[in-house]
């Protein structure tokens, strides 16, 4: 097994293969290209479909989809009218309960119409419909990636630092709504004669280091609100921080992404010049 701090004889056609395989990601037809639609549920009948006077608007499909149903007790319910063509996981009933992506063992219920579909996700103890469409307009307007020249020297190797008791990081997100996410340590770093700190979280239990991240290009040369970066699990307390691999969160690119935005503990005080740029098809907040 290689050594953390030992640089990979073929460093540079990894990062290549890592830039081609995120784009592959994006314009994959379920991408993070293809979400047309998002809204937090609220208690009661959501009514939704492309129309404006719905409570919920999505880009595609009919003018009036639906209405779907938050329950006291949690659950959701949706009602289709008369005539539809949309499906519930493939059949084509016109009242079915909507499971959710939380669900442990069971995959999310799917509601299928045209080239789109919806279903329900359960975060921060609320929950939302996400709509995706196989053949979105971002995906076929998709501007492209744009990077900073690669820079071994940014590979850099960090402490990790453990907390004994998890520290508890506020993250704002880009749709409004604050998270508050469980920090099992820190990294710590030189970079430019300084130290420098950044506290990640985990995503799911086992999983990466999730670094949710600004720094003096944020606004100009990068995505304004935070660029992510992630790292495996630190070995013999060290662990690789490669900024190459720092890119733009899913909101850079849809307006229907409900991103983090790197917090006040996580803005590095120098100019983080590799990774991705910022989305020149951009047009603000």
């Amino acid at each position: 097994m290689r050594e953390p701090d030992t640089m990979p004889a073929d460093y540079l056609q990894q990062i290549s293969q890592w830039q081609a395989q995120r784009l592959a990601d994006l314009l994959a037809p379920s991408g993070w290209l293809s979400l047309t639609g998002f809204g937090w549920l609220e208690p009661g009948d959501n009514r939704i479909g492309s129309a404006a006077d719905n409570d919920i608007v999505f880009r595609h499909g009919p003018a009036h989809l639906g209405v779907v149903t938050l329950t006291a007790s949690g659950e959701v319910w949706i009602r289709l009218p008369a005539g539809s063509d949309a499906k519930i996981d493939g059949s084509p009933v016109h009242e079915a309960r909507l499971f959710d992506d939380a669900g442990i063992g069971k995959a999310p219920s799917v509601v299928s119409f045209g080239t789109a579909s919806l279903f329900v996700i359960h975060r921060y103890g609320r929950k939302a419909l996400r709509v995706k469409d196989e053949k979105a307009a971002g995906s076929v307007q998709f501007a492209g990636l744009d990077y900073f020249a690669v820079d071994p020297a940014w590979r850099v190797i960090a402490d990790w630092v453990p907390f004994a008791t998890p520290y508890k990081l506020s993250l704002n997100r880009r749709l409004g709504s604050v998270s508050t996410v469980d920090v099992p340590g820190k990294a710590r770093f030189r970079l430019h004669g300084r130290t420098h700190t950044l506290l990640p979280y985990q995503e799911k239990s086992g999983g990466d280091l999730f670094f949710v991240l600004a720094d003096r290009t944020s606004g100009e040369e990068t995505y304004d609100k935070a660029r992510f970066l992630y790292a495996a699990s630190p070995a013999d307390g060290k662990l690789v921080l490669d900024f190459n691999k720092a890119h733009n969160p899913p909101s850079a690119f849809t307006p229907y992404a409900n991103c983090p935005i790197a917090p006040p503990e996580n803005a590095l005080d120098v100019r983080v010049t590799v990774g991705e740029k910022r989305y020149r098809g951009h047009r603000g907040a």
